[in-house]
């Protein structure tokens, strides 16, 4: 028995990370081109913030983000549904020995960031930082 698996680690492997990569980029620049056959996706600009693979590579998390964040819950719905091609797209760019399952979610980091700038503009706490 092996004491050394990859999945007992605190965070995602190298490979997971490469990959994740390689698919934030490839959707990127396929939804920043327009190639997918969608008018109501193509008039939208989205950002993809990040992807997060699983450990066997089969199931992708694409965090994505509209433009000023407007239409958010449509941008999801809109990608889940041209998934298929999506996922086309991504198999022929990379060479996998399976085609990742694409699952998309909407990116609140930036909201994080915002609450985080908030707090740390409150006056009891700029008062406990200077301490």
């Amino acid at each position: 028995m092996a004491k050394n698996r990859p999945s007992d680690s605190a965070g995602p492997g190298q490979r997971q990370l490469r990959v994740g990569e390689l698919i934030r980029r490839t959707l990127s620049d396929v939804l920043n081109r327009g190639d997918i056959h969608d008018p109501d996706l193509n008039r939208m600009s989205i950002t993809v913030g990040e992807v997060r693979m699983s450990n066997d590579l089969k199931v992708a998390t694409i965090y994505v983000l509209p433009l000023f964040g407007q239409g958010k819950e449509e941008v999801v719905g809109l990608l889940a549904r041209n998934k298929g091609e999506l996922r086309r797209v991504v198999s022929k760019s990379l060479t996998l020995k399976f085609a990742p399952d694409l699952r998309f979610r909407l990116d609140e980091t930036f909201d994080r960031m915002d609450d985080t700038r908030r707090l740390f503009e409150q006056e009891d706490v700029r008062r406990d930082l200077d301490d």
